[in-house]
């Protein structure tokens, strides 16, 4: 391990010490948000097992020496084959959490999604890392959408992620138990939470309200949203149930740059957001955080790249292992995107811990693909380097 790396990070062998070291430094309420799924679990544990499905099949006696981890995605060329994912209110956890997320992808040469549902302007992130992509919750009707679209591309955003599996607010039980609520309501036990858990108070709560105020929902809209503790918010996240592929085609008629569609299970709507305009699509279940029971992305990605051979096919929701990544290149993603570990580490080591975690996964991918017999990510095929293993 570098001795250049901060002490609290020198025991994190993976992304998976991420979590306990999270769970250590956070208060219980905001803890719980990032970790909690809905209702049973049962599409966050499924999302796990979809990889227990597929073993390697590694062929030897090949030259692996000058092996790359680089990956090639809408005419870029990247150090690693997997990205950031959206998390929204990071900066809730992590002292500026959405800057610290886009500056450690940004050195190390991986693609970041900025949440809509976050507490920085997107001016800001877009003026600091200008490779990151935005991902937009959509308002409820065309002149807000269409504001918001512009405020986007006026920041100077050259790619759009719609996220399209929140029709209604999902029942997140798991979270209410922990303590969190949307707005946050100021009680004697998150009071117990946050004294109890000085580091988080005062590197990243009190830090935050003596230099910035109070926080706000700064980008579901063209215009400031609600603070976090407004009983506004949950009516700022309720008003999407209308919502069609009309709309979808509408920003894509209004939307200059690259346009991602993120939630989609199905090869049908696959082909439908690919005629109605979509440059790439986000094969996800969210993280297990929207509909319980929904199917593991990775079981349908390999009939949604069939279903849209001409696009580039992305996924996210359960990655935590190089070994997971390349199953899911070689059953034909493009790149694969990974949450909740990213969010741990800001919130542990700020953008020292988020760089740790890009190196542990690229260090991973690359040994991984040498035990394997690969070269090139992009080589990677189902039919020769995977089989069932059930």
């Amino acid at each position: 391990m570098s001795a250049a790396l901060p002490a609290r990070l020198r025991g994190i062998l993976s992304l998976d010490d991420f979590e306990p070291a999270a769970r250590r430094h956070l208060p219980r309420p905001i803890f719980g948000y990032i970790a909690g799924a809905v209702e049973t679990n049962r599409s966050l544990a499924a999302n796990r097992e979809a990889f227990d499905e597929h073993a390697f099949v590694p062929r030897v006696l090949v030259d692996i020496s000058r092996r790359s981890t680089q990956c090639t995605l809408f005419g870029k060329t990247w150090s690693a084959p997997f990205g950031i994912a959206p998390m929204g209110i990071c900066a809730l956890s992590s002292y500026r959490g959405d800057l610290v997320l886009a500056r450690a992808a940004a050195d190390a040469g991986v693609p970041m999604i900025m949440s809509g549902s976050s507490l920085i302007r997107l001016e800001e992130v877009a003026s600091a890392c200008p490779g990151t992509w935005f991902q937009a919750y959509l308002p409820g009707d065309e002149p807000r959408i269409g504001a918001l679209i512009e405020r986007v591309a006026a920041a100077g955003f050259r790619t759009l992620v719609i996220t399209v599996d929140t029709p209604v607010s999902a029942n997140r039980e798991n979270n209410v138990r922990t303590g969190f609520s949307t707005p946050l309501r100021p009680t004697p036990r998150l009071f117990w939470d946050g004294i109890t858990h000085p580091r988080w108070l005062f590197g990243t709560f009190l830090r935050t309200l003596l230099r910035h105020g109070m926080p706000h929902f700064e980008n579901n809209y063209a215009t400031r949203g609600a603070p976090i503790v407004s009983r506004n918010v949950a009516r700022d996240f309720s008003d999407r149930g209308h919502l069609n592929w009309a709309h979808f085609r509408f920003i894509r008629s209004i939307w200059p740059g690259r346009l991602v569609i993120k939630g989609i299970l199905s090869a049908a709507d696959a082909r439908i957001a690919r005629d109605a305009g979509a440059d790439g699509i986000i094969v996800s279940n969210h993280g297990g955080r929207q509909l319980d029971g929904a199917v593991a992305p990775l079981r349908v990605l390999p009939s949604i790249v069939a279903a849209c051979p001409d696009l580039p096919v992305m996924m996210d929701s359960g990655v935590r292992r190089g070994t997971d990544v390349l199953k899911a290149l070689a059953l034909g993603a493009r790149c694969v995107f990974v949450g909740r570990p990213f969010a741990y580490a800001a919130a542990v080591g700020g953008v020292a811990g988020v760089t740790h975690a890009i190196d542990l996964l690229t260090q991973e991918i690359s040994r991984d693909l040498a035990m394997l017999g690969v070269n090139d990510v992009e080589a990677l095929d189902a039919a020769v380097h995977l089989m069932k293993a059930r």
